[in-house]
């Protein structure tokens, strides 16, 4: 049974601003539904014209870009809340792909109603330019951190942005949070190797500020390991939901 709007579990978290009633009744209406995938599965592919647009409901995922010799840039990653699909929505085709890394729910909503949306609902479209704002800055982030941050600043930047993600979302309890990807996807993230990522965690492991194993993420001084990253910890920022 697909969740209803008025009932989502996102609108208790702290991450999102809350939506009127008025939003919600339209927003039950512009879904068409729910899809459920399992980690691996590809939810949106570079260079396709899919005809949904998708808000993960639960779950957490990947997106990546594929160059011509096989090599592979990972743009960012999927938390709950997250719209997917918005490349294609808007400019007719995707420039990366989307990947489940686990289980997870995702709100369909049909592409073709998209241009009715900012039509009818012009605060929402203001939403939907906030959230590519805000995209547009975290790749400004990502491009400074893989130009001028050293590999350590590097990592520690990546674990605290992820971190707060996850704090927002009533992800972390006792500084552990579940980090369903792999040191080879962070590596992609940041233009290092893998045996580059891996002595710098363990070097970040060895002077107790963090650990990452098992798929959990452990963070013992989120305040030291943002200045070792060359960043400031951000206020929860609220966020509109899709």
């Amino acid at each position: 049974m697909p969740t209803q709007c008025r009932y989502c579990p996102l609108q208790r978290k702290d991450a999102f601003l809350p939506l009127s009633k008025d939003e919600l009744s339209f927003m039950e209406k512009f879904k068409s539904g729910e899809l459920t995938v399992e980690p691996g599965t590809p939810i949106l592919l570079e260079g396709s014209n899919a005809p949904q647009l998708f808000t993960a409901l639960s779950g957490m995922g990947i997106r990546d870009k594929t160059l011509e010799n096989g090599k592979r840039q990972v743009i960012n990653f999927v938390f709950p809340g997250d719209f997917i699909g918005l490349q294609a929505g808007v400019m007719g085709e995707m420039g990366h792909s989307v990947e489940a890394r686990t289980h997870m729910r995702l709100c369909v909503f049909n592409r073709s109603e998209f241009y009715n949306f900012f039509k009818s609902h012009p605060e929402r479209a203001f939403d939907i330019t906030w959230l590519a704002a805000i995209e547009e800055h975290f790749m400004g982030e990502v491009l400074a951190t893989i130009g001028q941050r050293t590999a350590t600043q590097s990592v520690a930047w990546a674990l605290v942005k992820i971190f707060e993600r996850g704090r927002s979302l009533g992800m972390v309890t006792q500084n552990q949070m579940p980090l369903p990807y792999t040191q080879r996807d962070l590596a992609d993230a940041l233009g290092l190797s893998l045996v580059h990522t891996n002595k710098t965690l363990a070097a970040l492991k060895e002077r107790q500020l963090l650990s990452w194993s098992d798929r959990i993420l452990q963070i013992n001084d989120l305040e030291a390991l943002a200045k070792e990253g060359l960043t400031s910890l951000e206020g929860r920022q609220k966020r509109p939901l899709m």
